[in-house]
This record gives C-alpha cells, structure tokens and sequence, in this order.
C-alpha cells in the first residue's frame, strides 16, 4: 500500500512540473529588415489562468514607437486592413495569436537593421499581470509550430 502511494504522489508532482501557469509567450519572432523600416513582431499568448486578461501596451528601445494592430479582409472587397487597436482581450483558458493577417506588434522605425539569427526585446503590459518580457528572434521564416507546451 505504501509503494502505490509514493507511486501516485510521484505521478501528481510530476502532472503538477508540467502544467503551465500565468500567462505565457511562445514562439516569438520577427522578419528580418533594414534600419529605417517598420517590422512585425509575432507570438502566441496562452492565458494559463481562469481569469481573463488584456494586453494594454508594449515597449521597446529597438524603434521609435510599437503598435498593436490588427488585421482584416473586408468581405465585401477582400482588401486585408490593418487597424491600430489600444488593448487585445486574452480571455481565460485561451491563447491569441499574433500571425500574418491577425494581430502583430508593428515596431515603427527601427532604430538598427535586424539581420537572422539577431535578438530584440520587447516589453509587454497587461491590465492585470505583470509586464512580460519578450526575447524576438529574427529570422525570415515563422517558427515550426510546437503544441507540446
């Protein structure tokens, strides 16, 4: 009896090292450009919480301002828009993701040219949770796709 008890003590705490709490940024990247340019900046947020939450700003040094967009197809002309938005609601349980044609951080004016392989960082702010600092790889290809988090 005592053997099947450490067993599931052990199967818990290892369930517990594996389950993800908080917010949580994956896959972050940009394309690489030229000094002078405007960038995009790509992610998925996962919200590991049951509470919902909502991304209000960013900062970086590596541009004279950063934005948060989003962008649309009008249906009735399938021209894709892109619109500044204030905030970008994550509600709980839920992951939003920051791709070509949805949501992106333009960094406007870049202060240096970004070449592969690089790294920028990028400071995002929420309503409720602490800023979350971003390490953004710069390569010319989004991320192969990970779901094992």
């Amino acid at each position: 009896m005592k053997h099947i008890l450490i067993l599931v003590m052990e199967i818990l705490l290892l369930s517990a090292c594996n389950t993800e709490t908080g917010l949580k940024v994956h896959g972050p990247w940009i394309q690489s450009t030229t000094e002078g340019a405007n960038g995009a900046v790509y992610f998925v947020i996962h919200n590991h919480t049951d509470q919902d939450e909502e991304l209000i700003g960013v900062t970086t040094n590596v541009a004279d301002a950063v934005e948060i967009h989003q962008s649309t197809i009008d249906p009735d002309t399938d021209i894709m828009r892109m619109e500044m938005v204030s905030s970008i609601p994550i509600p709980a349980d839920s992951e939003i993701f920051f791709e070509p044609g949805k949501y992106h951080l333009m960094l406007v004016r870049l202060k240096r040219e970004l070449k592969v392989g690089d790294h920028i960082g990028v400071i995002l702010h929420f309503k409720n949770h602490e800023d979350i600092i971003v390490n953004v790889a710069v390569q010319d290809n989004a991320p192969e796709e990970d779901h094992s988090h």
